[in-house]
Order: structure tokens, then sequence, then C-alpha cells
């Protein structure tokens, strides 16, 4: 999430936001996400239903819930899904910027 902080005007010039959901309870996100000085949207979603909703994975062994990426459309149609098989496994910036780039040049706006 660091390098999301980091990159996250590079979201925004491309018209799109940041939303991040986390495993923990509200309360126990919401401290996190303010003493790391996240930038963007965080969700905290104890309960699993964001996650159930998009398919997200939760392998016990190996720490729990794994990371999940999507671009969503201003349709809401997804447009890019990637599910790590790792905690490590997450795309890089420089990919979904890529992604951005090519959706902002099917329309101009990112739609």
């Amino acid at each position: 999430m660091a390098q999301l902080r980091q990159d996250y005007q590079k979201f925004l010039d491309r018209g799109a936001e940041i939303i991040a959901v986390g495993p923990e309870d509200a309360k126990s996100f919401a401290e996190w996400w303010h003493n790391e000085h996240m930038p963007f949207v965080g969700i905290g979603d104890h309960d699993h239903v964001i996650a159930n909703a998009y398919g997200q994975k939760v392998i016990r062994l190996k720490l729990g819930r794994m990371p999940a990426m999507f671009v969503i459309d201003k349709q809401g149609k997804i447009r890019f899904q990637h599910y790590g098989d790792s905690m490590s496994d997450i795309p890089l910036d420089d990919d979904i910027l890529s992604v951005l780039d090519d959706l902002n040049g099917e329309s101009g706006d990112g739609t």
C-alpha cells in the first residue's frame, strides 16, 4: 500500500480513485489508516462482505486473504482483475496505470 500511497496522484491524474479493502473491523482499520496517512479511501471488511462479492480468496495456511486488485470503470464493469497467490503477489502500479491509460484511450475519459 505504500507504493499506492506514493503513486496516488498518478491515479488521480488518470481519473481513477483507489479504494482499499482490509480484513479488519472498521475501528481498527480506520486507526491503522489514519496512522499510516493513507490519502485514498479505505474500508474495513471484517465480515468479508466485499471480499466475498468479488471472489477474493482466503487461504488460512497463507495468513488469510490473498491480495486482489480490480479496475472498475465508471459504468461498474470490471476491466482488469488480479487474484494473488501469495501476500506479495500484487500488480505493479505501473501495470495498473497502463491499464488506465488504455481505458482512457478507448473513450478519452476512462470509461
